[in-house]
């Protein structure tokens, strides 16, 4: 699904990654561990296409995106990449079915399709009772979950996902851990997760750990 080859990538002057290799098969569910500073996030925004790598390759369900222009790129983006980040990033005048169509309206798809959609994967996520209540009026744990209906919602080739639960408490967290869990084991999902949570890292299929711009097992 993923194949990142001798990834390089600067900041200024400063070398953050220094050719990191990645392979992940289809339907992995893999940690990257590691201390702050050590590249994490700027691996995880190389492979979702948010960032640009100054050398190596990045292919994502056999597609080279390393050469693609920025209005391919949004496109791909788009369609086959799933972001969950550590804030939720949903806006606050849309409720949280109107959230999760966004993406799908932006891929083309009609509103009633996305609604019809969006709103199957809610209550899935168990809020179909909070369809129309707009994030206010949400828990956070409800809103990091609404957040990923909005990832799923064009049901994308790989799910990535940035200290989802940093910003939860430990239930709320630990329903985050058991819901990805869940999207992995019974719907196959591919789901990369940066994070400093042992207990989620322990959940997946392989745990890597960044340490100074490279990967180890």
């Amino acid at each position: 699904m993923i194949k990142a080859t001798n990834i390089h990538y600067s900041y200024k002057k400063l070398k953050v990654l220094k050719g990191v290799d990645l392979h992940i098969k289809k339907g992995e569910f893999v940690s990257i561990v590691g201390a702050s500073g050590a590249g994490k996030t700027t691996l995880l925004h190389l492979l979702g296409t948010l960032e640009k790598t100054d050398s190596g390759e990045i292919v994502v369900d056999g597609k080279s995106v390393s050469n693609l222009s920025e209005k391919e790129l949004a496109i791909f983006r788009n369609k086959e990449i799933g972001f969950v980040f550590q804030f939720h990033n949903l806006l606050a005048e849309f409720s949280a079915l109107e959230n999760v169509c966004l993406p799908a309206f932006i891929a083309g798809i009609s509103k009633k399709e996305a609604a019809e959609k969006a709103t199957e994967i809610l209550k899935i996520l168990g809020l179909e009772n909070r369809l129309n209540h707009k994030p206010s009026e949400l828990s956070g744990g409800e809103q990091q979950r609404v957040a990923v209906a909005r990832a799923l919602i064009n049901s994308p080739s790989v799910i990535l996902a940035d200290e989802p639960s940093g910003n939860l408490d430990s239930k709320n967290a630990m329903d985050l851990h058991q819901l990805l869990l869940n999207l992995n084991q019974e719907k196959g999902q591919t789901i990369v997760i940066v994070t400093h949570n042992n207990e989620l890292a322990n959940m997946a299929n392989r745990k890597l750990e960044m340490v100074d711009g490279k990967l180890i097992s």
